[in-house]
């Protein structure tokens, strides 16, 4: 498959080739250089990087329990994802 780089560095998939892929706006892909300089491109996941102490875990874990108020969904998905910070603590 042919394709062009604009002024801007930017390239196009096709819209066929997105579909497949299910590559939407806002997709991210990750590029590698393998050796020879072949690019390849691979779909990836990016969650936020969101740190709650556990006492914060708790809250939120008792605010969803409690059934009394809605999360957006994009927080949601991200507490699939949370864990704890380890950092210490600065007084």
């Amino acid at each position: 498959m042919l394709i062009t780089i604009d002024k801007r560095g930017s390239i196009n998939l096709p819209a066929r080739l997105r579909k497949e892929l299910g590559l939407k706006n806002g997709s991210y892909l990750d590029l590698a250089v393998a050796e020879g300089g072949t690019i390849m491109l691979h779909p990836v996941s990016i969650y936020r990087n969101l740190r709650l102490n556990d006492k914060g875990l708790a809250k939120l874990q008792e605010a969803r329990e409690s059934g009394t108020g809605t999360l957006p969904n994009w927080f949601v998905e991200d507490m699939k994802n949370a864990k704890t910070g380890t950092e210490p603590k600065i007084s």
